[in-house]
């Protein structure tokens, strides 16, 4: 349904100094035309609900469940910027297993990176840091006592393996917006509408326009 509502496009199939005839035009749809949620919209709640995905769903068994058809997937894709649902959408605990057990050794004792474990002194939780601040010692400023500590490294930072790096980046894209379905026509009537073109160059009807080889 998302390439139905897609505009066409006619280009040669040769480049423009190359002779041509009418039978060289090709006509596909117009996969350059992106249709961007404005992120204000997330912000209110009469729209979208947050959502988190469960392990195992996919756009299409969700849209399924919110819309009542599997074929509005794009939808939910769109609603969230999702360009690439491979890798934009979560994947699954199994599909993360068999991925880090293919590509690592040993995924869960070799170490990705390390980060910073709460807010200490100059450093905020969650900043990067490397194994030799991790096994070194630090000397810090204890405005208190007025004195200087000494602490090691690793009582400040962490080491995260890898695998529980995928596991954290794959949890962080289960919280999506799902578009509310009482609005859920009007946005497809509103991409629709979003989707045809205006009169001027290279305008054939409101669904096609061509264009240059060299400008596709």
């Amino acid at each position: 349904m998302y390439f139905q509502s897609l505009p066409d496009i006619q280009y040669d199939e040769k480049p423009i100094s190359y002779p041509y005839s009418e039978s060289d035009k090709v006509i596909a749809k117009n996969l350059f035309r992106r249709y961007k949620i404005n992120d204000a919209m997330f912000s209110y709640g009469v729209y979208f609900k947050k959502y988190a995905i469960q392990d195992g769903e996919r756009p299409d068994t969700l849209a399924k469940r919110a819309y009542g058809d599997p074929f509005y997937d794009w939808v939910i894709l769109i609603t969230n910027n999702m360009v690439n649902a491979q890798y934009d959408w979560p994947m699954t605990n199994y599909e993360i297993y068999k991925t880090l057990e293919n590509e690592y050794d040993d995924p869960y004792t070799e170490i990705h990176h390390y980060e910073i474990l709460e807010d200490f002194d100059r450093y905020k939780k969650g900043t990067l840091t490397d194994k030799a601040f991790y096994d070194g010692t630090h000397k810090f400023y204890n405005k208190d006592t007025g004195t200087y500590i000494n602490k090691a490294g690793n009582t400040i930072a962490t080491a995260i393996p890898v695998a529980e790096h995928f596991t954290k980046e794959n949890e962080k894209k289960r919280e999506i917006y799902l578009l509310k379905p009482k609005y859920f026509r009007q946005f497809v009537n509103d991409f629709k509408k979003q989707n045809v073109y205006k009169k001027g160059n290279n305008y054939i009807n409101s669904k096609l326009k061509t264009t240059g080889w060299s400008t596709f």
